[in-house]
């Protein structure tokens, strides 16, 4: 397996995937900044846990990549099947919506001490508002809202860049470790 590092960037790779005639050498791999622009940009997140037993379950969800750290924040029901199948399984997968230009992220995620990490959250809510409320009178009952909620971030493990068009596939599918 060919391997390169760049400095806080994931070491890029290719995924094993050679009956779908993707190469072993890195010529023609995706760049990691074009996965963690894709990110960044989404605004309708597919998340996927599982539960102690492995039963999985999957929602679209709003949240926010952070690019500076490589890593996904989102806020949801301390009730939800998400929250409580991390309490069980912190095993998770983040994808973004688009079914051409793929971009799936798998990681741990924890449930958020709200106490230890204000900092990052004060940003990560910022960085919510600005993307989901243009209207800023909007913006003080949506951040008591989300920090009403159990808040989630997902640190990535590896992830998978595929362009899902014939002439690209196989030659740009591209996997990243951390």
């Amino acid at each position: 397996m060919v391997r390169t590092q760049a400095n806080s960037e994931p070491t890029t790779e290719r995924p094993d995937m050679e009956d779908y005639g993707v190469p072993s050498d890195l010529e023609g791999t995706l760049p990691w900044h074009w996965a963690s622009e894709r990110l960044v940009r989404n605004r309708n997140y597919w998340v996927v846990t599982a539960d102690r037993s492995g039963r999985p379950h999957s929602m679209p969800v709003w949240g926010v990549w952070r690019p500076d750290v490589n890593d996904f924040w989102f806020s949801c029901s301390p009730k939800s099947r998400k929250a409580r199948n991390v309490a069980q399984n912190p095993a998770y997968v983040v994808t973004v919506d688009d079914t051409v230009e793929c971009v799936s992220v798998e990681g741990r995620a924890r449930i958020v001490d709200v106490d230890t990490e204000a900092t990052d959250l004060d940003d990560v809510v910022s960085s919510y508002l600005s993307k989901y409320w243009e209207d800023p009178t909007e913006h003080a009952e949506m951040e008591a809202f989300l920090r009403s909620h159990t808040v989630i971030a997902v640190t990535p493990e590896r992830a998978f860049g595929v362009i899902e068009r014939a002439d690209e596939f196989s030659e740009r599918a591209t996997r990243w470790s951390w």
